[in-house]
């Protein structure tokens, strides 16, 4: 059986793609230009209570996700309502 040369081309880390934009290479290859752009994350400190904290790790115990992701679930569903209920005013 012949064997077929397949050409392997090395995946590149990001820093390598930056380092390659740095230079003024061309990287447009490296986008499929198909994703969406999202916006940094920027961290903030948040004060709770002991009684708040033990309340969200026993919710976080029960759905097996962490307390970080508890807090923006329950952030973003009071978020969402808050608008729901702006524009039902408006």
């Amino acid at each position: 059986m012949k064997k077929t040369s397949k050409k392997t081309t090395k995946k590149l880390s990001a820093d390598e793609i930056a380092d390659m934009a740095d230079k003024g290479q061309n990287i447009s290859k490296f986008f499929s230009n198909s994703g969406t752009m999202k916006s940094p994350i920027q961290r903030v400190n948040v004060d709770f209570t002991e009684t708040m904290l033990d309340e969200l790790d026993s919710i976080a115990n029960e759905l097996n996700i962490s307390r970080q992701a508890v807090i923006k679930t329950y952030l973003r569903q009071a978020l969402d309502q808050h608008y729901i209920a702006k524009s039902k005013v408006g």
